[in-house]
C-alpha cells in the first residue's frame, strides 16, 4: 500500500465553486469587471512566442515594485499568489505541532495550511460587532507560537489594524520567538498599512497579493516584504520558477501606469459608497469596513436568496458560522458593477 501523508489525508478541504465565468462575480472579492481593456490588449502583444519559450525571471518585476513600496529589491520575494506566500512561510518558520495563532473566522488558507502541514491553529474570535479583540490576540500568543497572522484589513470581515496595535503584536511576538505575518491583500482599500514595521522588527513579514485591486487574480501574483534575512530563508523554500512569466510582466506593466492604479482606487470606493447608500435608503442593515467588500443582512432565507440570485447568475459569499450565518458578504466594484447587482439583489429578494 503506497503512503499518504496523514495530514494531507485527514484535511478537510472545501475548492471554490467551478463554472463561475461569464457570472456576475461578488463572491470571491475580485474585481467584476478587471483592468481596461486597451490595457490588457498592449500588454498581450508583448506575449510573443519567444517570451512564452523563456523561464521566468522576477527580478525586472521585483525592482520595479521595490521602487512602488519605496523598498529595496532583498526586501521582497514574488510568490504564486499571496497564498503560497503564507504556505511557504509557515514551512520555513513554523514546526510541526508549531502554534499559529489568528482571529476568527478569517481567510480559509490559514487554517487549512495548518491542517495540511501538522500546525496547530489557535483561532481568536472576533467580537459581537465584527471588531479584532486586540487584547486576547496578545494573550493567545505564547512561547508555543511560531506565527501570528493577521489581516490587515481582515476578511471576511474588513476590520483593519493601527499601527500602534501592529507595534505591540510584533513586540509581543519577538518577545516568544515567533513572525508577526500581516496579510494586506486589502490594503489598498483603507487608510492605514502596516508595511512600515518591516523596517522596526526583525520579524515582521508583511504580505501584497495582485488579485484584489491589481485584477490579476486568474495569473496568481503576489510579493512578500521583510528584512533581508527573512526574505533570504523564504526564497530558498520557493521553486526556482515559483512566478509565471506572464502574471510578472502584466505586474511591471500595471507598477508602470499609476494614473490606472489611482483610478482602479477611485472607481472602487465610488462604487462601494453607492452600494453601501442604496441599500441603506432600502432599510438593509449594511456593514461598510475596509476591503473591496460589504455585509448586508437580507430579509429573506440566506440559502433561498443565494439559490435566487445564482439562478439569475449573480455569485454572492454566505458563511455557517454564528457570527455570520445572518449576513451575505458582497465583492464590490465600480459604481456600474453595484448597479447591476443592486438591481438583481432587490429583484431576487422579492422573488
Amino acid at each position: 500500500m503506497y503512503y499518504v501523508n496523514p495530514y494531507i489525508r485527514d484535511c478537510v478541504r472545501v475548492f471554490p465553486e467551478q463554472g463561475r465565468y461569464g457570472q456576475m462575480r461578488y463572491d470571491m472579492n475580485e474585481n467584476p469587471e478587471g483592468l481596461p481593456e486597451e490595457f490588457v490588449d498592449s500588454v498581450r502583444k508583448e506575449i510573443t512566442p519567444e517570451f512564452l519559450s523563456t523561464y521566468p525571471e522576477p527580478d525586472p518585476f521585483l525592482e520595479k515594485y521595490a521602487a512602488f513600496v519605496g523598498m529595496k529589491k532583498e526586501n521582497l520575494c514574488a510568490t504564486n499568489g499571496s497564498d503560497m506566500a503564507i504556505r511557504f512561510i509557515m514551512e520555513t518558520f513554523s514546526r510541526e505541532g508549531g502554534e499559529i495563532v489568528t482571529v476568527a473566522p478569517s481567510f480559509e488558507m490559514y487554517w487549512v495550511n495548518c491542517s495540511m502541514l501538522g500546525r496547530r491553529h489557535v483561532p481568536v474570535q472576533l467580537n459581537g460587532d465584527f471588531t479584532v479583540p486586540v487584547e486576547k490576540l496578545l494573550e493567545a500568543v505564547t512561547e508555543k507560537a511560531d506565527i501570528v497572522a493577521i489581516l490587515n484589513p481582515n476578511n471576511p470581515v474588513g476590520k483593519g489594524y493601527s499601527l500602534e496595535d501592529g507595534r505591540r503584536l510584533a513586540k509581543k511576538a519577538r518577545e516568544c520567538g515567533a513572525i508577526l505575518l500581516v496579510d494586506e491583500a486589502y490594503h489598498y482599500f483603507q487608510k492605514e498599512s502596516l508595511l512600515s514595521l518591516t523596517g522596526e522588527f526583525d520579524n515582521v513579514v508583511v504580505l501584497r497579493t495582485f488579485s484584489k485591486l491589481f485584477s490579476l487574480a486568474s495569473l496568481r501574483l503576489g510579493v512578500a516584504v521583510s528584512n533581508p534575512e527573512l526574505i533570504t530563508y523564504l526564497k530558498k523554500s520557493t521553486p526556482s520558477f515559483e512566478v509565471n512569466a506572464v502574471a510578472l510582466l502584466f505586474g511591471e506593466r500595471i507598477l508602470e501606469h499609476p494614473d490606472m492604479i489611482e483610478e482602479l482606487i477611485r472607481k472602487a470606493a465610488e462604487g462601494k459608497a453607492y452600494a453601501v447608500e442604496a441599500l441603506r435608503e432600502k432599510g438593509y442593515e449594511v456593514f461598510p469596513e475596509a476591503g473591496n467588500f460589504i455585509f448586508v443582512r437580507p430579509r429573506k432565507e440566506i440559502s433561498c436568496l443565494k439559490e435566487e440570485l445564482h439562478r439569475r447568475g449573480v455569485l454572492v459569499k454566505s458563511y455557517g458560522n454564528d457570527l455570520l450565518k445572518d449576513y451575505l458578504r458582497i465583492s464590490t466594484g465600480s459604481r456600474q458593477a453595484m448597479e447591476r447587482y443592486i438591481e438583481e439583489f432587490l429583484k431576487a429578494e422579492e422573488a
